[in-house]
């Protein structure tokens, strides 16, 4: 069960799809005016993106879909932090 549940986390940190939707959700999320803090988008989304792909992609019988949003949250919040560590990386050096 370990095994299965690493090679899902290796699997998901390599979607090229999640990765994709993970970025743009940091663009979305780069201005959303006074009336929001930056993080409560950020955090959404990936709430969202851990949802949607397992569900979206998921055969009537597959058992598999609470284990597969389970690790796609952890997967997703390591995908966003190497992407915010960049983004404050480019920052740090543009300065």
């Amino acid at each position: 069960m370990t095994m299965d549940m690493i090679g899902i986390l290796i699997e998901q940190l390599a979607d090229p799809f999640r990765i994709a939707l993970l970025v743009a959700l940091l663009f979305a999320a780069a201005n959303p005016g006074g009336a929001l803090n930056r993080w409560l988008p950020i955090a959404l989304g990936l709430v969202f993106v851990a949802v949607l792909i397992p569900t979206a992609l998921a055969s009537d019988g597959d058992g598999e879909v609470g284990a597969q949003i389970g690790v796609g949250l952890i997967s997703n919040a390591i995908i966003l932090g190497l992407m915010l560590f960049a983004e404050q990386l480019f920052e740090r050096l543009r300065r």
